[in-house]
């Protein structure tokens, strides 16, 4: 386990270490990414389409799913609480800023369910034995790994601004630290061994690797519950951080988890303001990395 964890945590980082100046190829690059998380969520449906006794699953699989979002939510919003009241942060709204349409990203939030529940229905229906599936996912996975670092490296954001941003640094270890609380105290509910649930609580709302790494180490109805668990985080955050980041920005911020640089982002500035950009880059920056690392330790121990 800790050679393929290796494997899955390898392309990200060398991603990261090339520098490229073609901003035609990074648009290329972009849209790639775009269509590989697609392609990997619905090779995620696929797996659970094709799992035996996926019917009596589905009943377990929504208890899963309910006691991990609602345990993580509350964790989250407790640990991000005391953060913002030891180092407490302004914001400034900006009027002049055009707010987002938020039936629009509620809309975008549902196409990743929707690519799931499309493969599901090809599994079950159409492509009941594809063997080659989780090997496709795994190296579609690698590539969509190794593109986000180059994202990442190529993105003109200096690493050592971000890790010097103190708000946003310490939103992502209050965040990473209150997910990993929540995880030992759902192992006991979710009848998992430790190091299980602490994967499971390590997606931070990254759900096409949460999906698939977990299902390829779990089995794909745990890949399932860690694909809607991210999910639905993703939703979730669209919802309250409108709500909360004018009085608690740490909150509001840190619960979107890896999205706060590129999903939930817009949402952030057009109801937190400009200053609350590079601390949200910050936090979403630090998580994205901390996200595969942390699944792929966990998962390695079993």
């Amino acid at each position: 386990m800790l050679t393929g964890a290796l494997l899955i945590l390898a392309p990200l980082f060398f991603g990261f270490a090339l520098l490229l100046e073609n901003r035609r190829l990074m648009t290329v690059i972009h849209y790639t990414v775009e269509s590989l998380v697609y392609f990997i969520l619905a090779l995620l449906g696929l797996g659970l389409g094709q799992m035996e006794g996926l019917g009596q699953q589905l009943g377990s699989m929504a208890v899963q799913v309910t006691a991990l979002v609602l345990v993580l939510l509350l964790a989250n919003l407790v640990g991000l609480w005391l953060f913002h009241r030891w180092q407490p942060m302004a914001v400034t709204p900006d009027a002049s800023h055009a707010r987002p349409g938020y039936h629009r990203l509620f809309l975008a939030g549902l196409k990743p369910l929707a690519a799931v529940a499309l493969g599901m229905v090809a599994g079950y229906f159409l492509l009941p034995d594809m063997p080659l599936a989780e090997d496709l996912a795994t190296w579609s996975l690698m590539l969509l790994l190794f593109l986000i670092g180059l994202q990442l490296r190529n993105a003109g954001l200096s690493l050592r601004k971000l890790l010097m941003n103190r708000q946003g640094l310490g939103i992502a270890l209050m965040m990473a630290g209150s997910s990993l609380l929540a995880g030992l105290a759902l192992a006991p509910m979710l009848e998992l061994d430790w190091h299980q649930a602490l994967a499971l609580a390590s997606g931070f709302g990254w759900y096409s690797l949460s999906g698939i790494v977990v299902g390829d180490a779990m089995g794909p109805a745990w890949g399932g519950v860690a694909f809607l668990n991210d999910v639905i985080r993703e939703i979730i955050a669209l919802a309250i951080i409108p709500l909360l980041i004018s009085q608690r920005p740490a909150m509001a911020i840190g619960y979107g988890g890896a999205t706060a640089m590129d999903f939930t982002l817009p949402v952030i500035r057009s109801s937190g303001g400009l200053t609350c950009v590079p601390v949200a880059i910050a936090s979403g920056f630090v998580l994205s990395f901390l996200s595969p690392v942390l699944m792929g330790v966990f998962l390695s121990l079993g």
